[in-house]
């Protein structure tokens, strides 16, 4: 049977239940709090020792002890000391590795990385950069594919001196797979690995996503590629500089390794892994 009175009135705690519950609200910056006491009225401005510093809209500046006795929005609330923070997880790097903890700079080891141009080395820097530096792994660009055994007859690779080639256009047949075939075939084939996606120029090895069209136009023959994607596009195309500067807008699109295509991030992790072994 239901007891109309309730419990016993001489029971412990039975004035906090006639109580009402305020909210309870953590201070932050710039919270904005009213004393019930006094009305004054102003933003927070810090917090410590079990008070909190209050600002008004004259600069004027007062200290109140944390606890009841304060409005939001003309209610009841009772101030609380700022919740602690989580504590932060790894950073992770655009390539989405793990962030190698702070240390002095590493010395460059004689294993380098090596690609066909400016634009080449600017996208590897931009999302492989963190993880190079923390390897003490350098980028080289190479100015063409055509120039690499000139470079391996006047610098040859070795066991302690690996190189790592990225190719534009590696696919069977080409220029570039010719190249790649018989020089991994030669003297300098043990200490060295090429490897390459299949597109014509690295700006297709951006997503068309992240760049914010459709797709990457295709160039006819006979027309330099770069200058016939920033027609196609509707973007300048009169002079090097133009094409510099469509080349920072794709490279500004880029943040992560999401922004790339996997034709090219695997590739790139594969000649980490080379240089670093």
């Amino acid at each position: 049977m239901d007891d109309r009175y309730g419990t016993d009135v001489l029971a412990a705690g039975w004035r906090d239940r006639a109580q009402k519950q305020l909210p309870r609200v953590a201070v932050s910056r710039g919270l904005v709090v009213e004393v019930a006491a006094d009305g004054f009225c102003g933003a927070v401005t810090g917090v410590g020792g079990g008070n909190v510093e209050l600002e008004d809209r004259r600069g004027r500046k007062r200290l109140f002890p944390l606890g009841p006795g304060f409005l939001i929005d003309g209610r009841d609330v009772v101030l609380t000391p700022p919740a602690p923070s989580a504590p932060a997880g790894p950073k992770r790097t655009a390539s989405g590795s793990f962030a190698a903890p702070q240390t002095r700079a590493r010395v460059a080891r004689p294993s380098r990385i090596l690609v066909e141009g400016r634009h080449d080395a600017e996208l590897v820097e931009k999302v492989w950069g963190d993880d190079l530096r923390a390897e003490g792994v350098v980028v080289e660009y190479l100015q063409g594919v055509d120039l690499l055994e000139e470079l391996l007859e006047s610098e040859p690779p070795s066991a302690e001196r690996r190189y790592g080639v990225l190719v534009d256009h590696l696919v069977p047949g080409s220029k570039e797979s010719r190249i790649a075939e018989r020089i991994s075939a030669g003297r300098h084939g043990a200490h060295l690995l090429i490897v390459g996606h299949p597109y014509i120029d690295v700006w297709q090895c951006v997503t068309p996503q992240a760049v914010g069209i459709a797709r990457w136009p295709e160039v006819p023959r006979g027309i330099e590629f770069k200058v016939g994607v920033c027609r196609a596009l509707g973007w300048p195309a009169r002079d090097q500089a133009d094409l510099a500067r469509a080349w920072q807008r794709i490279l500004a699109s880029v943040t992560t390794y999401r922004d790339l295509d996997p034709a090219l991030l695997g590739r790139v992790e594969e000649l980490i892994d080379f240089v670093t072994a």
